[in-house]
């Protein structure tokens, strides 16, 4: 058992972990930055998490300090006997703090797409070509909704708030939506590989919890096109809607017409969509507004 003096030091320490932790989420919230890291639905518990850290800080340095040295026991979870069994232990804890201090608060990009493989597709249980828009699941309903009021607009705007949703209506009913004019926003990727010299995408990262869990999707803009801005510059690209073939996968990919460099939005990210077609509706009812 550890005497009372190195409990006491390890109390202190795990006090000043904690209130580091309090400060790091406070920095990240102060910033504006917490939407790099947890999705939405999360990040509104996360911002409360101070409070409870702060108040754990304050406990654990109210027993190292003032603490009677018989109320002092490590007996179930047992201390680390050496310095370097210590060290190690909380340097597994100081250091991602350090690298969050450090580094900076920046949206995932073309790197961490070609770790994970950017997605092309979207992935529809029982996927095919229907007529018209007609659902053949329960699941494919909200798609099949939605892919008839896309169909409607003269050009298919891509919204940030049903990106994904958008994308894959689109990729479900591929024969209706040839030739159709699109505007989709998103960073530019570059695909790797000495074969695929002119395999460029616009996309953007779904995360459904954190960035641990996030995914590239986008879609591939055409071979023939030609692009001089570097990797990560956030574009809107306007264009026509066509069939390929892709690493041999049916896709639906974009033949330019123009493509604009813009400024990262301030939520580079996106998310799943509960309703997507109430969504698009609420969009629609704010355009209109607008006008």
């Amino acid at each position: 058992m550890n005497d009372s003096r190195s409990i006491r030091l390890h109390y202190g320490f795990r006090a000043l972990l904690l209130l580091l932790f309090a400060l790091y989420i406070g920095h990240l919230v102060e910033q504006d930055a917490l939407h790099y890291y947890v999705a939405p639905k999360l990040a509104r518990w996360i911002r409360l998490c101070p409070i409870p850290l702060t108040l754990m800080a304050l406990s654990l340095g109210i027993q190292a300090v003032f603490g009677k040295s018989s109320l002092l026991c490590d007996c179930e979870h047992r201390l680390p006997r050496s310095g370097l069994g210590s060290t190690v232990l909380y340097s597994l804890f100081l250091f991602p703090l350090l690298l969050g201090f450090l580094l900076p608060d920046r949206a995932l990009g073309s790197a961490a797409a070609a770790r994970k493989g950017i997605a092309l597709t979207y992935n529809h249980p029982e996927q095919g070509i229907r007529a018209e828009f007609a659902a053949a699941s329960p699941y494919q309903a909200e798609f099949a909704e939605l892919a008839g009021k896309l169909y409607a607009q003269p050009v298919i705007t891509v919204y940030p708030e049903i990106f994904s949703e958008t994308l894959g209506a689109i990729d479900l009913y591929k024969k209706q939506f040839e030739g159709k004019t699109i505007a989709v926003s998103g960073f530019l990727y570059r695909e790797s590989g000495a074969d695929m010299k002119n395999a460029y995408a616009v996309g953007r990262f779904l995360v459904q919890c954190c960035t641990a869990d996030a995914a590239p999707f986008g879609m591939l803009l055409d071979p023939h096109t030609q692009i001089s801005l570097p990797a990560d510059t956030w574009i809107e690209v306007r264009g026509k809607l066509h069939a390929a073939s892709y690493k041999g996968k049916e896709i639906m990919q974009i033949t330019a017409e123009s493509i604009t460099p813009i400024p990262q939005p301030s939520t580079p990210y996106i998310y799943t969509n509960a309703d997507a077609t109430a969504a698009w509706a609420a969009i629609q009812q704010e355009k209109n507004q607008a006008k």
